[in-house]
């Protein structure tokens, strides 16, 4: 791959962290908290998803991380090496975490009793974006799997076609 595509692969990689840290210190925190001030009923609620939401943003921002490491071996002409599933699988078990708390917050939507202005569409929006993270978390997790019995698969073929030549 050539060192230009890396090199702008890792600045996005570093904004994206960048980014999902200020969405940790920052808008998290603040947006939970112009929601109590709207509507104190979700006092008790704050707390549990802001931390939920500040985790899953940890959890792609581990991903992110781990695809940095991955993008360095690519540039070493490493990436077919028994040292890449390391970070492959940090990147699978990101996402399992990341899926967990979306399925988590999903069904904590579904079964609790969360009182709602009005017509009861923040609730419902908020269980549309768990499902939809679930979905999407649950999808990237076993496509990442798929890919991971790739690379396994062409270390393997690379390792015996080293062994002959």
């Amino acid at each position: 791959m050539h060192h230009l595509i890396t090199g702008v692969l890792r600045a996005g990689i570093a904004v994206a962290i960048a980014l999902g840290l200020f969405g940790q210190i920052v808008v998290i925190p603040t947006t939970a908290a112009d929601e109590v001030d709207l509507f104190p009923a979700y006092a008790p609620f704050a707390a549990p998803y802001s931390a939920t939401a500040i985790l899953g943003v940890a959890c792609v921002q581990v991903a992110l991380a781990a695809l940095w490491r991955l993008l360095g071996m690519v540039r070493q002409g490493a990436i077919f090496s028994p040292r890449a599933f390391r970070w492959v699988d940090i990147i699978i078990g990101s996402s399992v975490v990341a899926t967990t708390l979306a399925v988590g917050a999903a069904a904590h939507l579904t079964l609790a009793e969360i009182p709602s202005p009005d017509d009861g569409m923040d609730a419902l929006s908020g269980l549309a974006a768990a499902i939809a993270a679930a979905g999407v978390g649950a999808s990237f997790a076993m496509l990442t799997l798929i890919m991971r019995s790739l690379v396994r698969r062409a270390t393997a073929l690379r390792t015996e076609m080293a062994g002959v030549i």
